[in-house]
């Protein structure tokens, strides 16, 4: 990707004109190292990977072009050593992936990069109000379901997940854990291009149903207690049989466990790069934030240019709590 040469030239640039001295370059713990990114294709999730970048750039690493993938192959790519690090692994959501991929024994899971992550079902608000639905399982009846219906063929079309997002399996095990088959049907797909299409239908006055998640921009357009609501589930039934987890967000049960972001590493790399590690162990942003900066990509600012730009505010506006995971990542290596 062009934007990461052009960032590698400007610190050369630097150099070159004496901005940089050489000799404190030289004695950054990743001098010399190059790390390969890896992260999900969903640009709204690019922001906090940049952030990471921006502090190991700055530990003297030799960050490599990001490569994108879906959560599986990116777990994959980790445990083989074809990457590096992400800063995007859902730890509960994804925690088969992890497994599958080799776990804790060929890579780390370190630090929280965001707590409170959520995900659920929303319907809008005029609908709920006026048909008295505040649960899925209403959905199963005919008469209900039929209210959400865009193709004509009697059942409910819930707004859903790409595959390999994670998101999809449960959701398709909600609808059969529920009895919701036979009257709801998960749309999978380009999830943002059937967002939008979903938002359309919802500035035109018609009912909604979709799954979504927070941190991201969609609750900024469609505000749950305005616009939309979130629907309950009768109980949690998760797909890994795992269901003592907390679903529950601002009284309601969502169906969906309240997971953490974490950063995951390459097992060898990690050893080798205690400083980056360490770095990696304490990168840090609030849901509120990246909300914030996916909003911003909504309203147009949303090229790698862009997101690069917003990375770089942050750290700016932010820059004492970077600097702190900067030390503590030097001194890792001491």
């Amino acid at each position: 990707m062009t934007i990461l040469h052009h960032r590698h030239s400007a610190q050369a640039a630097a150099i070159t004109l004496g901005l940089l001295p050489l000799a404190s370059l030289a004695a950054e713990p990743g001098a010399g190292v190059s790390v390969t990114p890896i992260f999900p294709t969903i640009a709204e999730e690019r922001f906090r990977g940049e952030i990471a970048i921006l502090g190991l750039e700055e530990l003297g690493y030799e960050v490599e072009e990001v490569k994108e993938t879906d959560y599986p192959t990116m777990m994959m790519a980790l445990s083989y050593g074809d990457a590096d690090f992400t800063v995007h692994l859902w730890d509960k959501l994804h925690s088969s992936f992890y497994e599958r991929a080799g776990g804790d024994d060929v890579m780390v899971k370190e630090g929280d990069v965001m707590d409170g992550v959520i995900q659920g079902y929303l319907i809008d608000k005029k609908t709920a109000d006026a048909y008295g639905i505040d649960s899925l399982e209403d959905l199963k009846d005919p008469e209900i379901a039929a209210l959400f219906d865009t193709n004509d063929d009697g059942k409910a079309d819930l707004t859903g997940c790409n595959p390999g997002w994670g998101c999809e399996v449960t959701i398709d095990h909600h609808l059969q854990a529920y009895d919701l088959t036979d009257t709801v049907t998960q749309n999978r797909g380009s999830y943002f291009a059937l967002m939008a299409d979903t938002i359309t239908r919802y500035q035109q006055g018609e009912p909604i149903l979709y799954f979504t998640w927070v941190p991201q921009w969609i609750t900024a357009e469609l505000v749950p207690g305005e616009d939309v609501v979130w629907l309950e589930v009768p109980y949690t039934d998760l797909p890994d049989g795992n269901n003592d987890v907390n679903t529950e967000y601002q009284g309601k049960n969502l169906g969906f466990a309240v997971d953490t972001v974490k950063s995951v590493l390459n097992k060898d790399f990690a050893e080798d790069n205690p400083a980056a590690a360490a770095f990696l162990a304490q990168v840090h942003i609030t849901t509120d934030d990246e909300s914030a900066q996916n909003l911003k990509m909504q309203g147009g600012e949303n090229s790698e240019a862009d997101i690069e730009r917003h990375a770089q505010e942050w750290v700016a506006e932010h820059r004492d709590t970077f600097d702190t995971w900067l030390a503590t990542a030097r001194s890792a290596t001491e």
